[in-house]
């Protein structure tokens, strides 16, 4: 198993291109189960997640071509989708156990072939995320749907109708799920309480490029109207927000400078407002944004929340951060109730941090120790790498596999900005 070896102690200064967005791509892979004509995505991350994703698109039928010539108005790696006809309906679980985020063709199989029979999800275990959501969702649209040796099996012979799904608590995948399925539903569809991230956005935005029709696009109140079939598009996925946010932290935690190339400021307002309390600038240029200190580094609290607050899959690159920050600092996870498992890896680095339930008071240190460490999840490993970008000495990070999961070309990235940073390939 591949690992990465991390010689910390070098301000990050340079230009660090932002990939497309795992989080917006993986739904918009998902979409092209809604028409039988061709999807054509640019800015696709080359992840392990997305190579998931194929894979199960198409054991369903869908033919996939990658780095083809790319439409006008289309930049980076190119995916071209065309699910004319499907010769499946069932996502097994020896897919669907590597990745929480397939359960995202259950909507849109199940509008376009009238059933679909989707493993109940795995993934990595920062908590449960329940599918629940997403099968009462369906049910309102009219699916029948029942839970049989690990598998939801969804069945609408006569096709989805339009409902009004009120969701108790925002769900992103539930969302998505529930938007491609209503694209197909007779009638009008309302989903209340909607989730509002920029990648639910650019998902209705691809849709609305392939025929459908979707108001309230942004809002918590989203109004569908159904058509009979959806059509040919091409779309750009949005720049990874998160991927983003990591790489502004990792400018911080080494009191570098640097310019992240394509960043939108717009979907980080929580993010720079928060760091900007801690000293750190972030500021629009004509490429991207520009990182870096500003007055030395503070202690400032933070608690997670659905889009536009704080987001969770910053918490942990988050919490790194201030593991080296004057004073003290509160985390507050209020999205998953299993996210601090980086926090005994941070320790074995001289963090000191004292967990309570679903806060983390995290009291700053001088500097940080090298030590080995071993990733738990995708967004823990990513926080271990900057913890050692700021450590005294040689880190190593095991257990990478998570890290290739969201993040394209990590070390190459951080490389390139100064860092000494490599990949250790695992003995054959």
């Amino acid at each position: 198993m591949d690992s990465i070896r991390i010689r910390g102690g070098q301000p990050l200064k340079g230009r660090i291109p932002i990939s497309g967005a795992k989080n917006a791509a993986l739904p918009l892979l998902a979409a092209c189960l809604l028409t039988e004509g061709t999807l054509t995505l640019g800015n696709v991350p080359h992840l392990a997640d997305i190579v998931t994703m194929s894979n199960l698109l198409g054991q369903l039928g869908v033919e996939i071509g990658l780095n083809g010539r790319a439409p006008q108005g289309v930049t980076g790696r190119v995916v071209t989708l065309k699910a004319a006809t499907l010769t499946g309906v069932i996502a097994p679980y020896e897919l669907v156990r590597k990745m929480r985020a397939s359960i995202l063709v259950l909507g849109p199989l199940l509008a376009r072939a009238g059933e679909a029979k989707v493993s109940l999800p795995g993934g990595c275990a920062i908590g449960s995320r329940p599918v629940d959501l997403h099968i009462a969702a369906l049910q309102k649209l009219g699916a029948e749907i029942t839970l049989d040796n690990g598998y939801i099996h969804a069945r609408a012979p006569k096709g989805l109708t339009g409902g009004e799904i009120i969701f108790p608590t925002v769900t992103v995948t539930g969302t998505e799920n529930a938007m491609m399925a209503a694209t197909l539903a007779k009638g009008e569809t309302t989903i209340v309480n909607a989730a509002r991230e920029p990648e639910v956005m650019d998902l209705a935005h691809c849709l609305v490029a392939m025929g459908a029709q979707i108001d309230g696009i942004g809002s918590d109140r989203l109004r569908i109207t159904g058509k009979e079939k959806l059509h040919t598009a091409i779309h750009q996925v949005v720049p990874d927000r998160i991927e983003a946010g990591t790489f502004a932290m990792a400018a911080a935690i080494t009191n570098g400078d640097m310019e992240l190339i394509g960043a939108k400021l717009e979907h980080l307002n929580s993010v720079v407002t928060i760091l900007a309390s801690a000293g750190v600038s972030m500021t629009e240029t004509a490429d991207g944004l520009r990182v870096r200190r500003t007055n030395g580094l503070h202690g400032v609290d933070v608690m997670t929340e659905p889009y536009p607050g704080f987001p969770t899959d910053l918490q942990a690159q988050m919490m790194a951060l201030m593991c080296v920050a004057q004073g003290a600092s509160m985390i507050t996870e209020t999205i998953f109730e299993n996210r601090f498992m980086h926090v005994p890896e941070l320790r074995r680095m001289g963090a000191h941090i004292t967990v309570h339930n679903a806060s983390a008071l995290v009291r700053g240190v001088p500097v940080l120790t090298g030590a080995p460490v071993m990733a738990t999840d995708l967004r823990a490993s990513v926080s271990l790498a900057l913890a050692g970008l700021a450590a005294q000495g040689e880190t190593t990070l095991n257990r990478i596999y998570h890290l290739d999961r969201g993040y394209e070309r990590l070390e190459e990235k951080l490389a390139a900005c100064g860092a000494e940073i490599e990949r250790i390939k695992a003995a054959a």
